[in-house]
């Protein structure tokens, strides 16, 4: 397909879903999204001490990082990408319309197969205690800006178009996602390490605003002064 962009236009990077193997840090899987969401919606909920305890002198401190969450929603489009010429799951998609990524979306939410079998096993064996399935390392990537480890909240998946084998051809899904910080992860787990680095460079371009100008001419001379 001819591109419509004229020459010179650079690429924007598309944003990704990376699953990461927790204990070496090799990229298990990479789920680019289609087109980039016009909008997405962050809620920051502080960690505070003083509102929860009473204390006035409490007020101002902070007891972990605030508890972030974000809504996105993904639009996927077959035809679009059958026409894509740097598609390498074309084939793929001609056969199976979009299963086969949605199919990778729903792996981020569910355990595999195999270790269902192997919980199962460990039961009729007469284990005493079976450890919940870890899954792997999820990481939202939006920017090089914004890399952050997260657990995914909230799936939704709307089919809006079917070929002849019922196979869906365009939908739309909706994710919910939780930053995981270093108080979900500790600080020697790889994903809190991830979660440092993003709060590093959040304050490295908090540095970059500029202030509006001397305090006392945004907030006037406070009580009791000169």
């Amino acid at each position: 397909m001819t591109s419509s962009f004229p020459p010179g236009t650079p690429v924007v990077p598309r944003g990704a879903i990376v699953l990461l193997d927790p204990a070496t840090g090799a990229v298990l899987r990479v789920i680019a999204l289609q087109y980039n969401p016009d909008t997405l919606t962050r809620t920051l909920q502080p960690q505070g001490v003083g509102a929860e305890a009473g204390e006035r002198s409490e007020a101002l401190r902070l007891k972990g990082p605030a508890h972030e969450t974000v809504k996105v929603d993904v639009e996927l489009n077959a035809t679009d990408q059958l026409e894509d010429p740097s598609a390498t799951d074309a084939d793929a998609v001609a056969r199976h319309g979009l299963l086969p990524v949605l199919a990778a979306l729903d792996l981020l939410v569910n355990p595999t197969a195999r270790a269902l079998l192997d919980q199962d096993a460990a039961a009729r064996s007469g284990a005493f205690e079976i450890a919940p399935v870890e899954a792997p390392l999820t990481v939202f990537v939006w920017s090089r800006d914004r890399v952050v480890p997260v657990r995914i909240t909230e799936f939704t998946v709307t089919e809006e178009a079917f070929d002849s084998r019922l196979h869906p051809i365009r939908a739309k899904v909706s994710l919910g996602l939780r930053i995981l910080t270093v108080d979900d992860l500790g600080f020697g787990h790889r994903g809190g390490a991830l979660f440092l680095a993003h709060q590093r460079r959040r304050e490295q371009l908090a540095a970059l605003h500029r202030s509006a100008g001397p305090a006392t001419a945004v907030l006037g001379t406070p009580p009791g002064g000169g």
